[in-house]
């Protein structure tokens, strides 16, 4: 079997979906049988990224044949790439970041597609009204290239399902692997640097994500200040302007000087983060998934995360989990774990069972029993 892959993001996102296909991408490299991978993207985005996929025979790269501009980069991701889809003899297609081209079907090749979230329906206020349009068209053309839907959580199925008109029999919900570097020690020299470079506070609760509205850091940031004055919040990711509304809630609330906002972290450096927080905060009002609750069980935190959308499918029973808004209960779900030595200890172990579902290979090998049963 030749099973190709819209690779554009593992070459061109340092995070989230660019986490996601990277990893799956190397967990099918470690499992495969001898199917052939074919990474199709427009171009060789950023080498660092490129690179840390696994070197095999059985998996490389495919770029346009034709070397143009922007817009026939664009055309051929979502149209032109057909033709070099059937002239490499692809059997199965699979759209790893909740898109297909047009023409699969016409020309016969199974169209798969990984659907991760659909908050610009759900949540469409966190989105610009052209962008809503965009997504929303790609989401409904899509729906009728695609053969089978991997979704990503219980979650995003009862979304698609919601929003969309699709056999809910070929909707398999797979979740995402982590990256298993999240289980390894990093070393004393990572610690040392890391922790020298970014003058990391001895106690702080740790958040990681893009920091924007929808991620709702401001609940963190107003239950610090009634958390004790020794314990600090590093929040980790791409700032946006939703960031300047973070930092004055800090400095109303008292707490400025306790609040830590890093961008442009590396890998060994957040999994030096990572192993050095004291609890896990996820704040967020809505997710498809939450990749970063798996990366924090992995490094041996406990959790606090918000209802309302999938973190509890993504923690676990034993993560604790309050509402969006709730201030208070926020804060006194840290400080009933950061207070109890013993029941931290336990909630740490019983969350790291749960997440061993998410172990890279067995993820990997449901999705290839996906085009096993299309194609």
């Amino acid at each position: 079997m030749i099973i190709g892959f819209d690779a554009k993001r593992i070459v061109r996102n340092g995070t989230g979906l660019g986490n996601y296909c990277r990893t799956l991408i190397n967990d099918m490299i470690r499992c495969n049988d001898g199917r052939r991978l074919l990474l199709y993207t427009p171009d060789k985005g950023r080498d660092a990224l490129r690179n840390q996929i696994i070197e095999s025979e059985n998996c490389r790269f495919v770029y346009p044949k034709k070397k143009r501009g922007k817009i026939y980069r664009s055309l051929w991701r979502t149209k032109n790439i057909v033709s070099q889809l059937i002239a490499d003899n692809v059997d199965v297609y699979h759209g790893l970041s909740g898109e297909l081209p047009l023409g699969l079907k016409e020309n016969g090749i199974k169209g798969i597609v990984t659907i991760h979230d659909l908050i610009f329906l759900r949540h469409p206020e966190y989105y610009h009204w052209f962008d809503r349009k965009i997504y929303t068209w790609k989401f409904h053309k899509t729906l009728k290239q695609a053969d089978h839907i991997i979704a990503i959580s219980e979650c995003t199925k009862r979304d698609i399902l919601e929003f969309g008109d699709f056999n809910p029999d070929k909707i398999s919900v797979i979740y995402q692997s982590c990256n298993p570097r999240f289980s390894e020690m990093p070393s004393q020299q990572d610690i040392e640097n890391t922790t020298k470079k970014y003058n990391m506070p001895i106690r702080y609760m740790l958040s990681v994500g893009t920091i924007e509205e929808r991620k709702n850091l401001i609940l963190a940031v107003r239950a610090l200040s009634l958390l004790p004055d020794d314990i600090h919040l590093v929040a980790v990711g791409r700032q946006t302007r939703y960031a300047d509304r973070v930092k004055k809630e800090a400095a109303k609330n008292g707490v400025l000087h306790r609040l830590h906002m890093l961008s442009g972290v590396t890998d060994n450096e957040l999994n030096v983060i990572y192993k050095k927080a004291e609890i896990f905060v996820f704040p967020s009002r809505y997710e498809g998934f939450g990749i970063p609750i798996i990366e924090a069980i992995f490094s041996g935190l406990p959790v606090v995360a918000c209802s309302g959308s999938c973190l509890e499918e993504a923690g676990g029973p034993h993560c604790l989990y309050v509402g969006p808004d709730d201030v208070k209960g926020m804060a006194s779900s840290i400080m009933q774990i950061v207070n109890n030595k013993e029941e931290r200890e336990e909630r740490i172990k019983n969350s790291l069972q749960y997440v061993q579902k998410f172990r890279g290979t067995d993820v990997a090998s449901q999705v290839f029993g996906v085009y096993d049963v299309e194609f």
